[in-house]
């Protein structure tokens, strides 16, 4: 990608509007002092002494920190949290975030619990921070039909003054978060009453049985939906992407970890990217939001096909080498790594 190209584009970043339509989580950080462990005189079991918590947006709260990390206009929450200490935690992470994500569209209920990962850390000095098992907190009835009804009334709302929508649907159950059947269908509808509106989605369940959106998955979820099993060869993934992208009528995007991405519209153009080499170690938790926030702007702002990937292959990169965190990436750091790299001329 060209220098000017670059700039052109992100220059774009700031007048847009993005709506995110899922589940936004609470990631709650424990950061323990491994060597101020104790054993509990009453129970005989080890002490892990928390030293600091630190709270943040997580799951699709994930791509909305990188949207405010790229520096957009303006970006939308649509989804739900408890009135419960989560929420409450999870509300000033938001707020936080400043005047560029207004929580109009936010529903605090006491319908749901928040959805939280709690995520314990050993924090030695000098080392990257060790993470052990995380405690979730999840909803598992379905979501009530109250909150339905709030959130499409706000999906309604919020289409009308946004550039795109990115859709995450986090949840291990259906029906059980943000992103139910009516909700789809609500999506659907704005789709068709503004087919030039771009509607990114991505489901950890998969997008199977879903009416047209531009849809992002990773390699994996590509085969569960189309049933092959065994690994793919990029040529597969790229030939099952193409057919995909024709049978819905909408680009469809491809992870393929170290592998890189592929891309395909339903014009028959397929474009491939690979990944940016390491350069240390990685953790790659938030690597997959990051890519979907970077596609959505990207393509909000005019990117062609191929300059989305690498815009958000890079983003990605960055992510990856952020430890003990889910990072986001700035169009600053993504530029100075382009140069690095040589892929800016």
């Amino acid at each position: 990608m060209k220098t000017a190209r670059f700039h052109a584009l992100t220059s774009r970043y700031a007048q847009l509007r993005i709506g995110v339509v899922g589940d936004f989580s609470l990631d709650r950080y424990l950061e323990i002092d491994p060597g101020k462990g104790e054993i509990s005189l009453e129970t005989q079991l080890p002490v892990h002494n928390v030293m600091n918590v630190r709270g943040q947006p997580g799951a699709a709260g994930t791509i909305l920190n990188n949207l405010v990390a790229l520096g957009v206009k303006a970006s939308y929450p649509v989804g739900f949290c408890g009135l419960d200490g989560e929420g409450y935690e999870l509300q000033n992470a938001l707020r936080a975030k400043g005047p560029s994500v207004p929580l109009d569209y936010f529903t605090a209920t006491d319908l749901r619990r928040t959805f939280t990962y709690c995520k314990p850390l050993l924090v030695r000095p000098g080392q990257p921070p060790e993470e052990l098992s995380r405690l979730d907190t999840k909803n598992w009835t379905p979501t009530p039909a109250a909150i339905e009804d709030r959130l499409i009334e706000s999906i309604r709302r919020m289409a009308g003054e946004v550039d795109a929508v990115i859709v995450l649907d986090q949840v291990d159950v259906a029906e059980t978060g943000v992103v139910t059947g009516r909700v789809i269908q609500a999506l659907h509808e704005v789709s068709q009453s503004r087919p030039e509106l771009l509607i990114l989605a991505d489901s950890r369940r998969g997008v199977k049985g879903w009416p047209p959106m531009t849809f992002k998955m990773n390699v994996n979820e590509l085969a569960a939906m189309t049933g092959r099993n065994g690994p793919l060869s990029q040529a597969e993934v790229a030939a099952m992407a193409q057919d995909f992208a024709v049978q819905t009528g909408r680009s469809v995007f491809i992870t393929m970890a170290e592998q890189g991405m592929i891309a395909a519209t339903a014009q028959g153009q397929v474009e491939q990217v690979s990944s940016v080499p390491l350069r240390g170690p990685i953790d790659v938790v938030g690597a997959g939001d990051s890519v979907t926030a970077n596609l959505a702007v990207a393509l909000a702002a005019g990117a062609e096909l191929r300059e989305a990937l690498e815009l958000a292959a890079t983003a990605a990169s960055l992510v990856i080498h952020q430890l003990g965190t889910t990072g986001t990436a700035t169009v600053e750091q993504m530029q100075e790594l382009l140069l690095g790299s040589m892929q800016l001329a």
